[in-house]
């Protein structure tokens, strides 16, 4: 079965997230400049977003 576009978009949006969460949790456990603060932001950012993304699947039906 053929994906639709906006399943595309969510897959290439939840990936991009992840690999930034990945890169400054790296960066933060490398001491290589990362606050943890900032390291905080991002972590509520992807949290967050990918909440919100969880719940539109689940509202919508995305995860059929």
């Amino acid at each position: 079965m053929k994906k639709g576009f906006i399943d595309r978009l969510l897959e290439k949006t939840v990936s991009r997230k992840l690999l930034v969460f990945g890169t400054a949790t790296g960066l933060l456990i490398a001491d290589a400049g990362l606050d943890a603060a900032t390291w905080g932001w991002i972590a509520l950012v992807y949290i967050g977003t990918q909440g919100a993304i969880d719940a539109m699947k689940a509202y919508k039906g995305f995860d059929r």
